[in-house]
């Protein structure tokens, strides 16, 4: 029995290849317009679907493979007698592969300045119905919609003659999914052109059930995003430990980006609990950066996750020997430090991620509410501006170690407060944070500024040398003093600046805008504050 192949592609990527690999297994090609004069150039023998159906190709093209004798040949069941028969009786050959790739509709809508009748010439009508109908009978027919998977079709010809029934069942369905996400742009294109109403379709794949809910009695599953490039979690890549639950995955990508939007040149480590930065800091080696993030607060360090953007290290991994980490995601880990954080715990979770590095490819964020959902642009971005809008002026010095205090308190729930210190030239620290308050007074006053006296009051005890050269007290006003406390979004009372100035805080940065601006600055002036306006809020709810 002759085996045939109808290849009909807009994309012309490795079809020459595929075809001479077809045309050496045996089969016959057939194919449509463009394509067939293609092949024909390259010397590749090609029966035209008009010769096959007996009825030209017309309408400008529009009308090409919609007959009985293609779809007939696609979709009998070749061990149905009874479809048998009614085959031969209609002058129905069976097609055993189709390549078919579609016009390039995204693309054509991707111009700005693209018209209505364009768009429409550029959605497939052919190609569609014939990745389902071949899609459909799977178990007989080989259905091809990506160039990329010419190879491993071609591979199994060449080694068996035939195609295994697993690889067609895997190009079936990536040919439903890529109809599926066809119509989709059509139909978000087409109800913005004619109905001016906004569609959002989303597809995620190879779902994946978790250990568990944001609570022990909820289910929960992880799905990949197909265009995901990259960072992100779905390149991350499981070493060792327990499966994951639903709060380790917000809780990674919450350390994820808060590296990201650290962007530091240095050594960086970052601690996450409770999908907040409690530890972060830089250093001049991951060692000494861990450490610092650590002591951003070692109490709720405990079982929390952490994320480094150097592969982690034998010497960093020594120091959690002691610690009770849940969790470390890193581009890659030395072969000494992955063994020995193995042997410390079963269920550790070791996850690499060599995106690290990238920067995350996803432009827009989401979050379902009930019934609903909402679309945002990413933050991105830290200042706005930089307006030093007191009498006090604000060290140039200070400009990174604002940067990084901003970067953290971006990361942290509203209301936000961050108090960042450089403990080494160029080096900076997370001493204390507040976050997720209904109030901005309570996240200073109660969180942030006590969270970060507390810290010093462990590092100083530790810290022998010090004890000779002045007293904890002193040394907490020397720290505060050269501290940046960051605010995510304006001040709308002085009392903000009084309750920072309280604990010896000096240097402010706020987006600004508050209608009360102008009492604001007037208080930092009298109380001999700098304060910066930066003019970029980063509420996080």
């Amino acid at each position: 029995m002759t085996k045939r192949a109808l290849i009909s592609v807009s994309d012309k990527t490795g079809v020459f290849a595929f075809a001479k690999t077809l045309i050496q297994n045996g089969f016959e090609i057939i194919s449509t317009g463009r394509t067939s004069a293609l092949l024909k150039k390259e010397g590749i023998a090609v029966k035209d679907v008009s010769d096959m159906t007996g009825f030209p190709e017309m309408m400008d093209g529009r009308v090409k493979t919609l007959h009985p004798k293609i779809h007939g040949g696609l979709l009998y069941l070749r061990e149905n007698p009874d479809h048998v028969k009614q085959a031969e009786a209609n002058g129905i050959t069976a097609i055993d592969i189709v390549a078919v790739n579609l016009y390039p509709f995204k693309e054509t809508v991707a111009d700005p300045n693209v018209t209505l009748e364009e768009a429409i010439e550029n959605i497939d009508i052919g190609g569609p119905t014939l990745l389902r109908s071949a899609a459909k009978n799977f178990t007989s027919v080989a259905v091809i919609c990506d160039p990329s998977d010419y190879a491993a079709v071609a591979g199994e010809l060449d080694r068996t003659g035939e195609i295994s029934k697993d690889l067609k069942k895997k190009l079936a369905v990536k040919a439903f999914r890529h109809t599926a996400d066809y119509d989709s742009a059509v139909d978000t294109f087409l109800s913005k052109a004619l109905l001016d109403e906004k569609v959002k379709r989303l597809s995620y794949v190879a779902g994946e059930k978790l250990r568990y809910g944001e609570n022990w009695h909820q289910e929960a599953t992880y799905y990949k995003d197909p265009a995901g490039a990259g960072l992100n979690l779905s390149n991350a890549k499981q070493l060792h430990g327990k499966e994951l639950s639903y709060n380790n995955y917000i809780d990674m990508d919450n350390a994820l980006l808060t590296l990201k939007n650290l962007n530091s040149e240095n050594p960086a480590a970052v601690i996450v609990k409770h999908n907040n930065p409690c530890g972060l800091a830089t250093g001049k080696t991951l060692k000494e950066a861990f450490l610092a993030a650590w002591d951003g607060d070692p109490i709720s360090a405990y079982g929390s996750i952490v994320c480094v953007n150097r592969p982690f290290d034998i010497e960093t991994a020594k120091l959690l020997d002691k610690k009770f980490i849940e969790i470390i995601v890193a581009p890659a880990f030395e072969p000494e430090a992955l063994e020995r954080l193995k042997n410390k715990s079963e269920t550790l979770r070791l996850l690499e991620l060599k995106g690290l590095n990238e920067s995350p490819a996803v432009e827009y964020v989401y979050k379902h509410t009930t019934g609903g959902l909402l679309e945002q642009t990413r933050d991105i971005g830290l200042f706005e501006k930089w307006d030093v809008v007191t009498k006090m002026p604000f060290p140039e010095a200070k400009k990174g170690l604002s940067e990084f205090a901003m970067s953290a308190c971006k990361c942290i729930k509203s209301n936000s407060i961050s108090i960042a210190y450089e403990y080494e030239p160029g080096c900076y620290m997370l001493l204390g944070m507040g976050a997720g308050q209904p109030n901005r007074v309570d996240s200073i006053s109660k969180l942030a500024a006590p969270k970060a006296r507390n810290n010093l009051k462990e590092m100083y005890d530790r810290n022998e040398a010090l004890h000779k050269e002045m007293t904890y007290e002193e040394y907490v006003k020397k720290v505060f003093s050269e501290c940046v406390m960051a605010s995510d979004a304006f001040f709308p009372f002085d009392d903000s600046v009084v309750h920072a100035n309280e604990f010896g805080l000096r240097y402010i940065l706020s987006p600004g805008g508050s209608i009360r601006d102008a009492e604001v600055i007037a208080t930092a002036d009298k109380l001999g504050v700098s304060l910066v306006f930066t003019g970029m809020r980063h509420f996080l709810h």
